[in-house]
């Protein structure tokens, strides 16, 4: 008996002394809202460490600064190579991008914005949700002007007349959307490009047992989360429109463009394969095979 009681004692240590997460967050993402939500869960064992942009997020999960980052599985595929050690272990959301264009610049199907000046933040999912659009009507990137632009910066730029169109996810949309009000047309195929917004961590962290519980642990919390999520959405908008600094109507208004699911579902592969020649293209390299993306994923439990 006293055996067993020292062994559980043991085992409650260990468990009380599993340790605190630091989880890179890119707080300009409303994809990001299922971690905001899990952070205000009971026992929530997680310091969220807010960045704005994905590619500041995998930084510090490539250097070590953080256990744990969000992104999505372009971020993946491009540090990938310098890292192998990356794993995305949860897709937190998947998001369907918009290219929002102005009517009186000539465009009124996706084929005008040939010659057309198109706002895309360079090295992320928004320059190749340009070009996968633009190959639907047998154009490419090279067929416009593209201007590598941040996302904030793209309603100003379209307001202005800087750009004829812009390719982005949101809020960036909405708010492009609504800078230029009835002069406005938009264009979307969730076919051609649904973006996955993983969590992503390395096999470093996942090696380590106690870090690897708390991961698991995360994850439990993260689809209880996606599930009051998905039950209560005007909660969850109001929720995540502070970290964000995204007023709670555009949350609403962009709402139906995600999905909160909290799984990591076979179809995550087949898109990183899509994504891949894109992502080898852009580095000067060879894509890797399914087998090799393939090891990228890690179910943890």
């Amino acid at each position: 008996m006293k055996t067993l009681l020292v062994g559980a004692l043991l085992w409650t240590s260990v468990y009380a002394a599993d340790p605190v997460l630091r989880i890179a967050v890119n707080t300009t993402t409303i994809e990001s809202t299922p971690l905001f939500v899990a952070a205000t869960l009971p026992g929530a064992n997680i310091q969220l460490v807010p960045v704005n942009t994905g590619r500041l997020a995998m930084a510090q999960l490539v250097s070590g600064e953080v256990d744990a980052a969000t992104g999505s599985e372009t971020q993946l595929l491009l540090n990938s190579v310098a890292q192998p050690g990356l794993r995305a272990i949860l897709t937190l959301a998947e998001c369907h991008y918009r290219i929002v264009a102005r009517r009186s610049s000539g465009i009124r199907r996706l084929a005008d914005l040939k010659g057309k000046k198109v706002a895309a933040t360079a090295g992320t999912s928004s320059l190749y949700f340009l070009d996968r659009m633009l190959r639907t009507v047998k154009l490419s990137s090279a067929d416009v002007q593209v201007v590598s632009m941040e996302g904030p910066a793209m309603p100003t730029a379209l307001a202005s007349r800087a750009v004829d169109a812009v390719a982005i996810w949101e809020p960036h949309a909405q708010n492009s959307l609504a800078a230029l009000g009835a002069d406005v047309i938009t264009f979307q195929d969730a076919s051609a490009y649904t973006e996955r917004f993983n969590l992503n961590t390395a096999t470093t962290v996942l090696a380590d047992p106690a870090k690897r519980r708390a991961l698991a642990a995360l994850i439990r919390r993260l689809q209880r989360a996606s599930e009051d999520i998905r039950k209560h959405p005007a909660a969850a908008h109001r929720l995540a429109s502070p970290p964000l600094s995204i007023p709670e109507a555009t949350i609403a208004a962009t709402w139906k463009q995600f999905r909160f699911a909290a799984d990591l579902r076979p179809d995550v592969l087949t898109v990183m394969m899509q994504v891949e020649p894109w992502a080898a293209a852009s580095q000067s390299r060879s894509p890797r095979s399914r087998s090799q993306l393939a090891l990228l994923l890690e179910t943890v439990n």
